[in-house]
């Protein structure tokens, strides 16, 4: 079967050029708002799923949490397996299967890192997921984009060089999902890439969370834990507790 285009993408050394520039103090300061909302004990164990090469769950460890990274772009993972230690691991994982049972005190799903199969069937499996591998107690947080904001203000089209490479990039609305298609070349070799994510709103959230077995505790719409509004917010981000515990 041909691969995914995340599998395809997400494994590119070209992804981590085009996205080089994302800000890590943006990422950091996230860390330490959600650290401070949720004042987790210095013995927590941590889940970062689909944790790309690993800054959010390095800069955890940083501040003294056992955490595991998970993601399915092995190039991702073996990058970031240098910065490992008794404390941080990182494994190529699939999100929509299992990994530990009531282990974790929290499970993050950070950067609109999730909306990214086909069906909701194969969404709620992935929340399954997150939610088996949480403690009793524990909690999950997912971080997404605010759909409807990133529709009101699409770019259809946009060029960006990076290391002298010209990314040739647009945007559409397709089929309730949110494209991006990313053109270039280089080394005389043209290569297409593809970003499919999931128009997901509030409602659709609630409705995945419920099925997955999960309560929504708290709703945020940036990285200072500001309130979520539908048009304003940069982001939706979701804190949830299991609903059997």
């Amino acid at each position: 079967m041909p691969k995914k285009w995340f599998q395809n993408w997400f494994n590119s050394p070209y992804y981590h050029i085009l996205y080089k520039k994302r800000d890590d103090e943006e990422a950091e300061l996230f860390i330490d708002n959600l650290c401070s909302f949720l004042k987790p004990k210095q013995d927590a164990r941590m889940l970062d799923i689909a944790c790309g090469r690993g800054r959010h769950a390095i800069y955890l460890n940083k501040k003294g949490f056992e955490v595991a990274g998970i993601d399915l772009s092995y190039s991702s993972i073996k990058f970031a397996q240098q910065f490992e230690n008794k404390n941080l691991h990182f494994f190529v994982h699939d999100m929509r299967q299992p990994f530990y049972i009531n282990y974790f005190d929290y499970a993050f799903n950070m950067f609109t890192s999730f909306g990214y199969f086909e069906t909701d069937k194969d969404h709620i499996k992935a929340l399954k997921s997150f939610k088996k591998a949480l403690k009793k107690d524990g909690l999950l947080v997912l971080d997404y984009m605010n759909s409807q904001r990133i529709i009101n203000h699409l770019v259809s089209r946009e060029v960006k060089e990076v290391d002298d490479i010209q990314f040739n990039i647009s945007r559409q609305v397709s089929n309730g999902k949110i494209v991006k298609s990313i053109c270039f070349e280089h080394r005389n070799k043209d290569y297409a890439f593809k970003e499919e994510v999931k128009d997901y709103k509030q409602a659709d959230f609630e409705r995945l969370f419920e099925a997955a077995g999960l309560q929504i505790e708290n709703t945020f719409g940036d990285y200072q834990l500001n309130p979520f509004d539908l048009n304003q917010s940069d982001r939706l981000i979701f804190i949830c507790t299991k609903k059997d515990a």
